[in-house]
């Protein structure tokens, strides 16, 4: 045993330490370890006092469900998904940040920290994870009930990993760079810190002129936990001990994670924290929109997507950006003003103006004076800026026709039939304005064979007319 079961016994004899576990683990299945090997399951604490009581047995750490359950007894081993969805009364968002260097760690943690706070999101929690890592938290109460007509209890586990999904491929490069200022760019110490070769840990990516750049591969050393987000899996508790450490995991204040220092989790110094790890008195849904994003976000789609409509429209050069007049119903109804998914609309519209050649100067102005001007109760304008800080016109799609989250949840899906067949708002702009520069060619092709016509008729004439008046004509005429 890695701890002395004296440390073991005097840490969690602590009152506060009890009533924190037993307080987090409500509505949780809990996990007890003993060393190397977990306890019966499904378990649940309900009392302080037990929590000494499985100490006095060897028990090591504690362990709890992302999932909240209506009745954690009531689970059992290859329970069918219906009969899970049906005992799941919501799921907690637990990211767990992976890497045997602390300090990278901490860069990560900091980073989607910061990511998550840009995408509107106000109930964040870190913790510790005890080791060398951290578990970020954003509890179930931040997110909506239902997305569309489904209930998001029942999005597990793909809502949570498609939101890791999201998150890692935001700050993929980001994170890459923050490594390497934090190592000065000496890549000899990325390798020897984490045992692994050049070759490894190094990508090359072309630029806009073609070159190849060398970029960080974090992907390597350092893993964001989506594997894992599966039913029924377990994370340490806050104010857990880890086997292998010997050291508490304890909840942090989100916005010092970079002054993280381990001394501060031994368990003889351990002080109850003001910060709780998903504390459940939210400030409404805030982690509606992050969830709606990741929700449209995947990768492989979107890139799949992308070269489509970049093979079918590959002729298409947009030198100034594409008007009004070619606007589908769905955006000329966000245009109209909202009452209820403003923020998605702003989602919806910079996405889709950026992709039919508007500039992102021209995209801030127009949201601005859409937002002042059409919505009852405008957004603050501050929100409108801090979408458009990372946000690269023409970089991705808005969300397709179909997705129930965006358009049909926010009472603009027009139901037109060429909604099944050019499944993007961006299509149907490219298609109308794609058949007017047919139309224009054509008008203009057919005016030119007009002008041909008139002008060959015009030559055949005046021909005719220095025949007439040539003398052998004249002759030809007289006799």
């Amino acid at each position: 045993m890695a701890i002395h079961q004296s440390i073991l016994l005097k840490y969690y004899k602590r009152k506060e330490i009890q009533e924190a576990l037993v307080q987090h683990a409500q509505q949780k299945e809990v996990g007890v370890r003993y060393d190397e090997a977990f306890g019966k399951r499904p378990d649940i604490l309900l009392f302080p006092r037990e929590v000494i009581n499985l100490a006095l047995q060897n028990a090591t750490s504690f362990h709890a469900s992302e999932e909240l359950w209506d009745n954690p007894l009531a689970l059992v081993s290859n329970l069918p998904r219906k009969n899970l969805d049906e005992l799941r009364v919501g799921w907690d968002l637990v990211l767990d940040i992976d890497c045997k260097i602390l300090d990278y760690s901490k860069i990560a943690a900091d980073l989607i920290l910061k990511f998550l706070q840009y995408t509107a999101v106000k109930d964040l929690s870190v913790k510790f994870s005890g080791n060398k890592g951290f578990h970020i938290g954003i509890p179930f109460d931040a997110f909506p009930k239902n997305i569309g007509t489904t209930a998001t209890k029942d999005l597990f586990p793909e809502a949570p990993k498609k939101i890791a999904w999201y998150v890692k491929e935001n700050i993929k490069e980001e994170l890459g760079r923050k490594i390497m200022e934090f190592e000065n760019g000496n890549i000899s110490a990325i390798k020897e810190k984490t045992g692994l070769h050049q070759e490894d840990i190094v990508r090359y990516q072309r630029n806009e002129f073609g070159d190849s750049i060398a970029k960080l591969n974090v992907e390597k050393f350092l893993a964001i936990d989506t594997i894992l987000l599966s039913s029924r899996h377990l994370y340490r508790m806050p104010y857990s001990l880890h086997e292998k450490s010997g050291l508490a995991s304890i909840p942090l204040n989100p916005g010092k994670v970079m002054e993280f220092v381990k001394e501060t989790a031994r368990p003889e110094g351990v002080i109850l924290s003001p910060f709780t790890f998903l504390n459940r008195a939210v400030q409404g849904e805030t982690a509606r929109q992050l969830l709606l994003q990741a929700l449209d976000f995947d990768v492989k789609t979107e890139v799949k997507e992308y070269r489509k409509e970049a093979k079918r429209f590959e002729e298409i050069v947009l030198e100034s950006p594409i008007k009004e007049e070619f606007f589908p119903p769905c955006m000329q109804k966000i245009l109209a003003g909202l009452d209820d998914g403003r923020k998605r609309g702003v989602f919806c519209l910079m996405n889709y103006l950026g992709k039919i050649g508007w500039s992102k100067a021209e995209i801030e102005e127009y949201l601005k004076k859409w937002n002042a001007e059409k919505n009852r109760e405008p957004l603050r304008e501050v929100y409108i800026k801090g979408q458009l800080r990372l946000f690269k016109p023409g970089d991705k799609l808005p969300p397709n026709c179909d997705n129930e989250a965006y358009y049909k949840d926010m009472g603009v899906h027009c139901n037109a039939e060429w909604c099944s067949r050019l499944k993007n708002p961006v299509n149907y702009t490219l298609s109308r304005w794609k058949r007017q520069l047919r139309d224009r060619q054509e008008e203009e092709e057919k005016e030119q064979r007009k002008g041909r016509k008139k002008k060959a008729e015009q030559g055949e004439r005046t021909e005719q007319a220095e025949k007439s008046s040539t003398p052998g004509a004249q002759q030809i005429q007289r006799s």
